[in-house]
């Protein structure tokens, strides 16, 4: 649980359930037992979130409240098992990682991962369902309705199934093209960059991949040991649009006769000038493209 406690407005963000509704059906079908602070705020634990949680899923497949509400928790949660049983749409499988990430339970966590990956090959199971989870995990940790291990705990299950990934590619060197992969010296998320590495290395590159939060001294000693034919960067963590231009342009100096691929929400955010040869990258399958169009 967050160290404070859930606020009202937590409950809202986390389950997507306006908090003008929630205060209805606390005072109609007393869904929810708040805990008060000595001037009277209300606060929610575990327990309520994931009852929260679990009523939306329920109600999103059709369920009606007035029925829900005299269920106890062992009778939603097999509600909840019996549609994840039946049915299991994209959204179902993000109601039910807010759960297990609520629990922080690792073994439910990897079954659900392997229970998508069962269904899909890995590049559709990152696209449709796992980065819709990470983007709205990040925008909870924006937002402090969840702590930074609760965030962490999702990021680094992923990450280990990623790298997995990776390494069990075999790798075809004949396309003879190299790739850096690094992000920003105060980048902390490398989720995206690892999973366009992946696509990278599945297509032929030859990968050199250095990971999060990269001093710009060691790129400008690596462009000298190495022939780089593209970098690649990926920009989640806030930073101001003068300090993203300005950071471009570096790059540019330092690799400039690369095609140099840029990524992530701040590029998205303030659409900031790009040398001339940096391509901004809008998602994954507009990756894809290049890679298949490349030599």
């Amino acid at each position: 649980m967050k160290e404070s406690g859930y606020s009202i407005k937590d409950l809202e963000v986390l389950s997507g359930i306006k908090m003008h509704t929630i205060r209805i059906w606390e005072k109609r079908y007393s869904l929810l037992n708040p805990h008060r602070t000595d001037t009277n705020i209300r606060w929610y634990d575990d327990s309520d979130l994931k009852r929260l949680l679990n009523i939306s899923m329920l109600t999103k497949n059709g369920f009606k409240i007035s029925k829900i509400a005299g269920w106890d928790d062992a009778e939603l949660r097999d509600k909840v098992l019996k549609i994840s049983e039946d049915k299991s749409s994209d959204s179902d499988y993000l109601e039910r990682f807010m759960l297990l990430m609520v629990d922080m339970n690792t073994q439910g966590f990897e079954d659900l991962i392997d229970e998508i990956l069962q269904k899909n090959d890995i590049e559709e199971a990152f696209f449709d369902v796992f980065f819709a989870l990470f983007e709205r995990v990040g925008t909870y940790w924006q937002v402090g309705s969840i702590f930074p291990a609760q965030e962490h705990f999702v990021t680094n299950l992923f990450r280990q199934k990623l790298i997995t990934a990776i390494d069990q590619l075999k790798v075809d060197r004949k396309r003879g093209s190299t790739m850096l992969f690094f992000t920003h010296e105060e980048e902390l998320h490398e989720m995206g960059l690892l999973f366009y590495s992946y696509l990278a290395k599945k297509r032929g590159f030859d990968i050199f991949y250095l990971g999060q939060s990269v001093p710009f001294d060691d790129l400008q000693k690596i462009s000298e040991l190495k022939t780089i034919d593209f970098a690649f960067t990926a920009f989640t963590n806030s930073i101001p649009k003068e300090e993203l231009e300005n950071y471009l342009v570096q790059l540019k100096d330092c690799f400039p006769k690369q095609k140099i691929f840029v990524t992530g929400r701040q590029i998205q955010i303030h659409s900031p000038a790009l040398p001339r040869n940096v391509k901004s990258v809008k998602d994954f399958r507009e990756f894809q493209k290049f890679l298949g169009t490349t030599y």
